[in-house]
């Protein structure tokens, strides 16, 4: 069985905006948990790649974009633990930090059109029948097996009112809500789609019950960014020595900053954010 290397730390956030109306707020540094597996990626891997060496698949496929944090952590995991990696990129054939840290962890990478793309299991299996042992992985690691790894995140948290995560696939909130429901503590999230209110039932259907996910605080979609984000990001940062990437974690925070000034949260609430990791992203803008 594999293992986390450690339990990361709480640290309260000490900026007036988290602090008011009564309301204190900790993040969960998932991010240390390694530099390039980091944050929900370990979580979401912990088990899928245990089921893989358990049913004897030394070979990972998986899917991503050009700047998926999911492949370079599964090329890193896989050389870690001696899989063999192979993604299937979604566009035309480009060059960039992360697809280079993919290569230099020895992952195969494959370029599909995006209409293509549509069809991963097709391209899957068509990959699968000229390969030996391999191992499918959804995009975004996704599935019951990467949310089983995240009902783990609150294992040595307690004493919370709530917590939230930023929500792209929608399986780590999904895996953290049922962490959360037996500890009492309200688990929900921050979506950083535009329009991907219908993930709402997905996510309910892999936790098992209705999960709160609120959807008006991307930014304008995916990977978006504006002038308030990136500010907000500087601001936070300066001021806690801690780095947020402008795809996840900053929306997220930046929503709860928002969501305590609009007293949506009760009075004596203590709220425990999870740093998902993913601050190789944020290379593309500084």
């Amino acid at each position: 069985m594999l293992e986390l290397p450690f339990n990361p730390p709480i640290q309260q956030i000490n900026l007036p905006d988290f602090n008011a109306n009564g309301v204190t707020v900790y993040i969960k540094r998932d991010d240390m948990l390694h530099p390039f597996v980091s944050g929900n990626k370990w979580r979401k891997l912990f088990y899928v790649l245990d089921d893989a060496q358990q049913k004897n698949s030394n070979h990972l496929v998986s899917f991503g974009g050009a700047y998926s944090n999911h492949l370079v952590a599964l090329a890193c995991a896989g050389a870690m633990y001696q899989f063999k990696t192979t993604a299937f990129v979604r566009g035309e054939e480009v060059n960039n930090h992360m697809l280079n840290l993919c290569k230099l962890y020895g992952m195969e990478l494959i370029f599909v059109s995006r209409e293509a793309y549509k069809n991963k299991l097709d391209l899957y299996y068509e990959f699968a029948q000229q390969h030996v042992n391999t191992y499918f992985i959804d995009e975004g690691g996704k599935g019951e097996l990467a949310a089983k790894g995240c009902t783990h995140i609150l294992d040595d948290a307690d004493g919370f009112t709530h917590t939230v995560c930023a929500v792209g696939t929608g399986t780590t909130l999904a895996g953290l809500a049922k962490g959360a429901q037996l500890k009492n503590i309200t688990a929900e999230g921050i979506c950083v789609l535009k329009g991907a209110e219908a993930m709402d039932h997905e996510i309910g259907a892999l936790a098992g019950f209705d999960v709160k996910v609120h959807h008006e605080f991307s930014c304008g979609g995916y990977a978006k960014t504006d002038t308030e984000l990136l500010d907000f990001m500087q601001h936070f940062t300066m001021h806690t020595g801690i780095l947020l990437d402008q795809v996840y974690t900053a929306k997220m925070m930046l929503a709860i900053s928002k969501l305590i000034a609009q007293k949506y949260y009760p009075t004596n609430s203590k709220i425990l954010t999870i740093h998902t990791g993913g601050l190789l992203g944020m290379l593309s803008i500084v």
